[in-house]
């Protein structure tokens, strides 16, 4: 699979400094892989994202206005190493402690665990929020042993919203536990994405296959299923959305008149095209079991390369999380104006 790359161990490297130089003197490049935004107010509660380098725009294209102060950058889907981790905490601290909000990986949990170990000893308090919102990477009773994939999005960009109003590192906490809470998702893929450093696919699928609850690696889910037309597959991807609501007693069932944040996304090759198609299909499912759509983002904002696939996520929202999603946002890869998208 071709790349257009310099050289393949210096990907990640070169990708942030290009992402810097995007931000066109909004952030800058820290220590050995981080990137910052220049603002930061003294006596912020700060919050710090990251991961590996390769899902662009997520995590280091979500630093910015109303979003996330930092990400700890690692190599192409790899965990930020604890150094980097350490460098960006100290970058984005100011005074009031540091939130880190990062999907649930084995190597990230272990690398971003030292860093808060180093960052302590410095006398900077942090406290650590997981994303696991993927349905399919663990039952109900097991979900914090859950993946985070595309649900980042909308659970940083609500925390990064409250990042700006709230006094306390616990007061955030709560906000970004709640919004984790409240997120499911699901994804498949057709065809698998590849890594620069060989240009080898990251997995193998039959054509006429579809990896159900397939991971933004590759890892595996539920099983493989035939392919299936866009508004079969997106009932069966609700489907499992719904039932895990359902299954969870921490939270209630999904019922009519909640109202929900929509999130269709690609893994990187499929089109808008495609998601416009499953789109549709949601918002009638949705309607037809009574959930209010209270806003919809569509778009490749967590995506593995050039693999093919897509993911809905759902957030059911409250008066507290409303008013932080209504907040304006601007990041170079992502942003969204005041209020709701639909007015």
């Amino acid at each position: 699979m071709k790349k257009l790359i310099n050289h393949p161990l210096k990907v990640a490297d070169e990708l942030v400094e290009g992402l810097v130089d995007a931000y066109n003197g909004e952030c800058r490049y820290v220590g050995s892989r981080s990137i910052i935004k220049n603002d930061i107010p003294e006596g912020k509660v700060a919050l710090l994202v990251g991961g590996g380098s390769g899902h662009e725009p997520i995590y280091h294209g979500l630093v910015g206005r109303n979003l996330a102060d930092g990400a700890a950058c690692g190599d192409i889907f790899a965990a930020p190493p604890p150094n980097i981790v350490f460098e960006a905490t100290e970058a984005v601290n100011r005074g009031k402690g540091v939130l880190y909000l990062y999907g649930n990986y084995a190597g990230d949990v272990l690398n971003f665990d030292l860093g808060a170990e180093l960052a302590e000893d410095e006398g900077i308090e942090v406290r650590t929020v997981l994303i696991w919102d993927d349905v399919c990477s663990a039952a109900p009773t097991d979900k914090k042993n859950r993946r985070g994939i595309a649900g980042l999005v909308p659970i940083v960009k609500l925390a990064g919203a409250a990042s700006q109003k709230v006094e306390t590192l616990a007061e955030l906490e709560a906000i970004a536990r709640k919004a984790v809470l409240q997120t499911r998702s699901v994804g498949v893929s057709m065809a698998p994405g590849s890594i620069p450093a060989t240009g080898k696919p990251t997995f193998d699928i039959d054509e006429d296959k579809i990896g159900l609850g397939m991971g933004i690696h590759g890892e595996p889910g539920v099983g493989q299923i035939p392919m299936a037309t866009a508004d079969d597959l997106t009932v069966m991807m609700l489907d499992l959305l719904f039932a895990d609501y359902e299954k969870d007693e921490e939270v209630a069932a999904l019922t009519e008149g909640d109202e929900v944040l929509l999130f269709v996304n690609s893994l990187g090759a499929t089109t808008m095209m495609e998601l416009l198609i499953a789109l549709r299909k949601a918002k009638a499912v949705l309607s037809e079991r009574g959930l209010k759509v209270y806003d919809v983002m569509v778009g490749p904002l967590v995506t593995c390369q050039e693999m093919s696939g897509i993911s809905f996520s759902l957030t059911r929202m409250d008066d507290e999380l409303k008013q932080y999603w209504e907040m304006p946002c601007q990041s170079v890869c992502f942003s969204k104006m005041e209020g709701r998208y639909g007015g």
